[in-house]
């Protein structure tokens, strides 16, 4: 009996798990509803301990190159140690919590491409941890990020690809270590921008909008003014129009530098 005691703690026999989520559709701030499933092996076993968290895939540079590393940004212990009896099955439901801070994964019901976010499950058995396979979450942005994807839309850009970087924006509400970029292609009427990149920094009140411009090279050296960071609340976004200031921004740094035709909003 010790031996297949032995052999369960290793996985040979022992309790499997399973998380199945209520609803894979979210928002920042909001909770994620779920519950893991422990099926008892043929033996009985005593769990230590059973978490859940969010887990993103986020890219890593390091020298001349880039690698992609899997960050858990935040984790829940689901109560104490129980014992799992042989063949049984055991259901703990949850609700986890999403920071305000997670990325958006979707827009418009469409996923971003190069975003990889989901539900990690953690057993602890015997000092040794299993850890489950990711159960992807689709997180859309609150009203006032889509205000601010809207007005890109509506100013003529398209979205060309998203990514998290593992770092911080200096200036801004950021605790997590890391931040989310979505980058558009720029309309034709803007000749000389690249692209441009979005970031959102939100905690529970208010966002930080940064945008970054991605000039064509050769145009110009001086990067300070291709950068620019505000403040977005949550309850009195809806008093701008988004589209017109977003456009006044990209007209005073191009502007300036007589190389882009602004857009008309």
């Amino acid at each position: 009996m010790g031996f297949k005691r032995l052999l369960a703690s290793l996985g040979a026999g022992g309790a499997s798990v399973e998380t199945e989520l209520t609803e894979t559709n979210v928002v920042p701030g909001g909770v994620v509803q779920g519950e893991v499933r422990i099926q008892g092996g043929s033996v009985d076993q005593r769990i230590e301990g059973l978490s859940v968290g969010l887990q993103a895939r986020v890219e890593v540079e390091g020298g001349e190159h880039e690698h992609q590393q899997d960050i858990e940004f935040t984790k829940v212990r689901l109560g104490g140690a129980f014992e799992a009896k042989a063949g049984a099955v055991h259901v703990v439901p949850f609700g986890l919590e999403i920071p305000w801070e997670t990325p958006v994964t979707a827009v418009a019901g469409q996923p971003l491409r190069g975003m990889h976010i989901g539900v990690t499950t953690e057993l602890e058995i015997a000092r040794a941890l299993d850890s489950g396979d990711l159960d992807p979450v689709h997180v859309h942005p609150l009203p006032a990020q889509q205000a601010i994807l809207d007005a890109f839309l509506q100013l003529g850009f398209r979205f060309k690809s998203a990514d998290l970087e593992k770092g911080h924006i200096r200036g801004t509400r950021q605790r997590l270590p890391f931040y989310q970029e979505i980058e558009f292609y720029p309309p034709s009427q803007y000749r000389g921008l690249n692209e441009v990149e979005l970031s959102f920094v939100a905690d529970d009140r208010a966002m930080d909008v940064v945008l970054e411009m991605d000039k064509k090279p050769g145009l110009f050296s001086e990067r300070s003014d291709s950068y620019r960071s505000f403040e977005v609340g949550f309850h009195d976004f809806q008093g701008t129009d988004w589209a017109a200031y977003l456009n006044q921004w990209l007209a005073e740094v191009g502007g300036r530098r007589n190389w882009f035709w602004p857009a008309t909003p």
